[in-house]
């Protein structure tokens, strides 16, 4: 959300049930204001209007644990994997579900 055709108006014009925090927002979360600013922002936001939020780009433990304390909902970036081939995939589909303290976590983006 926040970049392309998102627009305030199509909060009120489709039935969504969640808002996807675009990753730029997320990349200088703690360095910059306006970033911080924003994403607290549209946290509330989708909070006041019973909508999930799942936060895009999320690449260090520091963004994961501000987004945490900021009640996000859903999380999705290097932090947690790299992108995968489709057999990679299919494998991946096999295996027990993980929380977000079983994944990856740091060792995957210091590698």
């Amino acid at each position: 959300f926040g970049t392309g055709y998102s627009s305030l108006t199509y909060l009120q014009k489709f039935p969504i049930r969640k808002i996807k925090i675009d990753g730029c927002f997320i990349s200088d979360i703690l360095e910059k204001g306006d970033d911080n600013a924003i994403v607290r922002a549209v946290i509330a936001l989708a909070k006041t209007m019973g909508l999930k939020v799942l936060a895009e780009g999320v690449e260090t433990q520091v963004q994961l644990d501000f987004l945490r304390k900021e009640n996000c909902d859903m999380y999705q970036g290097y932090l947690f994997s790299r992108p995968i081939s489709p057999e990679e995939l299919a494998e991946l589909a096999k295996r027990p579900p993980l929380t977000t303290d079983q994944g990856a976590g740091q060792d995957a983006v210091d590698n």
